[in-house]
C-alpha cells in the first residue's frame, strides 16, 4: 500500500476549516500536525475538528519539524512571507492561501527560495478551477477576438468589508486590492498568459471602512475598501482594474476583453451585497463581433458542473505533491499580481504614475 500523502496545517483561523474539510475527502491525505501561534489554538483546533492523531504545535518551525510531505499555509498575510520561506527551507511543499504576501519583496523571495530548494510553492486560487475559466482562456489565447488590447477587470460588493486582521494595515498590508482584487487581477491575467506590467496609475480611498456608520470597527479600520488602476504591459496592452468592498452601487460592471477581431462579456455567478467579484465562478460570457455585415453577439454556452472549487483548489496540490508535478498555480505567476498591487498602493501614495520592475 502506498504512504498517505502526510499534511500540516499553519494557522487555525476559519480559512483553515476548509482546508482540513477538503483534505478529508482525500482517501491518500493523512491531516498530521497543525500550528498556531497563539499557545493552546491548535490543540483546540484538532479537538473540535476531530483530528485525534494530529500533533498540535504552538510554533510553525515545531510543526516543521515534523515528518511531513506538504502544509498548508493558513495564517495571516503578514505570517504568509515567513511561514512559507521557512517550509520550503525544510523541504515542504507549500499551498499559501491568498493573497502571496504583503510586499513585492517578500514575494520575490518567496519564489526565488522555492527555486533554490526545489520545493514547490502554489498559491490558493480556487476559481481556476471551474470548467468556465478554462473555456474563457481557450477562447482569449485561441485569436478569436484578434489582438487583445484592453480588459478591464474587478468587482465591487455593494457591502462586503471584513474586520479583523483584514482591516490592519500591519497583518493585512493591503485591504480590498489584496483580499478581492487579486481574484481579478488573477482572471484576467491568467487568461491573457501573465503578461509584464510596466507600469501603473491609481487611486485608493477607504470612506465607508473609516465611516462608524458603514462599520463596526471604523476606529481601527486602515486599509483602502476602494481602488481603481490603469495598468500598462510590455505588448501594448492596457488594464484597467477596479474593486470595492463597499459602495452606493448595485455593480462596477462585467470583465471585458476587447480585441482587434471580436470582444467577449464575462459576469461573475453570485448574487446578493458580498458578490459581484470574482472569488467564485462565471456566471455568463457573451462574443461580441461582426458577421453578416452587421454586428452580432453570441452566448457562449456555460459549462455545467457540480465541483467544489476549493475542494478542487486542495486535491490539485495534494495529487501534485503525491505525484511530483509541478505547482498547481506557481508563485512566479502570482508574482506579477503582487508586483502589480504594489504598484498600485505606490501609486496612490505618490498620486502619481509608478514603474513596475521585476527580476
Amino acid at each position: 500500500m502506498t504512504a498517505k500523502v502526510r499534511i500540516g496545517i499553519i494557522g487555525t483561523g476559519g480559512i483553515a476549516r476548509a482546508h482540513v474539510a477538503a483534505y478529508r475527502k482525500l482517501p491518500f491525505v493523512e491531516i498530521v500536525a497543525v500550528a498556531d501561534v497563539i499557545a493552546g489554538k491548535a490543540k483546540e483546533f484538532a479537538e473540535r475538528e476531530g483530528l485525534t492523531e494530529a500533533a498540535a504545535y504552538d510554533s510553525h518551525t515545531e510543526l516543521l519539524a515534523a515528518e511531513l510531505d506538504g502544509v498548508s499555509i493558513c495564517t495571516p498575510n503578514v505570517s504568509h512571507h515567513r511561514t512559507t520561506v521557512d517550509s520550503l527551507r525544510a523541504g515542504k511543499q507549500v499551498l499559501l492561501e491568498k493573497p502571496m504576501s504583503v510586499t513585492l519583496e517578500e514575494a520575490i523571495e518567496m519564489v526565488q527560495t522555492a527555486k533554490e530548494t526545489g520545493s514547490m510553492l502554489t498559491i490558493g486560487f480556487q476559481p481556476r478551477y471551474d470548467p468556465n475559466m478554462k473555456r474563457l482562456q481557450d477562447i482569449v489565447q485561441s485569436g478569436r477576438l484578434g489582438n487583445v488590447y484592453y480588459v478591464e477587470t474587478g468587482g465591487g460588493r455593494r457591502r462586503g468589508m471584513p474586520g479583523g486582521t483584514f482591516i490592519s494595515k500591519a497583518l493585512a498590508g493591503a485591504g480590498a486590492m489584496a483580499d478581492i482584487g487579486c481574484y481579478s487581477l488573477d482572471m484576467a491575467l491568467n487568461t491573457l498568459g501573465y503578461p509584464r506590467p510596466v507600469s501603473v496609475s491609481a487611486f485608493t480611498s477607504n470612506h465607508f471602512g473609516t465611516n462608524p456608520q458603514y462599520h463596526p470597527e471604523a476606529s481601527r479600520f486602515e486599509v483602502e475598501d476602494f481602488g481603481v488602476a490603469m495598468v500598462r504591459f510590455e505588448n501594448e496592452l492596457v488594464l484597467q482594474f477596479k474593486i470595492s468592498w463597499a459602495m452606493h452601487m448595485d455593480s462596477l460592471g462585467s470583465t471585458l476583453f476587447l480585441g482587434t477581431d471580436a470582444g467577449l462579456k464575462v459576469t461573475p455567478a453570485g448574487s446578493g451585497p458580498w458578490s459581484g467579484v470574482w472569488d467564485g465562478a462565471v456566471g455568463s460570457m457573451t462574443l461580441f463581433h461582426d458577421d453578416f455585415g452587421g454586428h452580432t453577439s453570441t452566448a457562449v454556452p456555460l459549462i455545467g458542473h457540480s465541483l467544489n472549487l476549493f475542494d478542487e483548489k486542495v486535491r490539485d496540490f495534494a495529487e501534485a505533491v503525491r505525484d511530483g508535478r509541478p505547482a498547481p498555480i506557481p508563485g512566479e505567476q502570482i508574482l506579477i499580481q503582487q508586483a502589480i498591487i504594489d504598484g498600485v498602493l505606490r501609486s496612490s501614495e505618490l498620486r502619481r504614475e509608478v514603474g513596475i520592475e521585476l527580476p
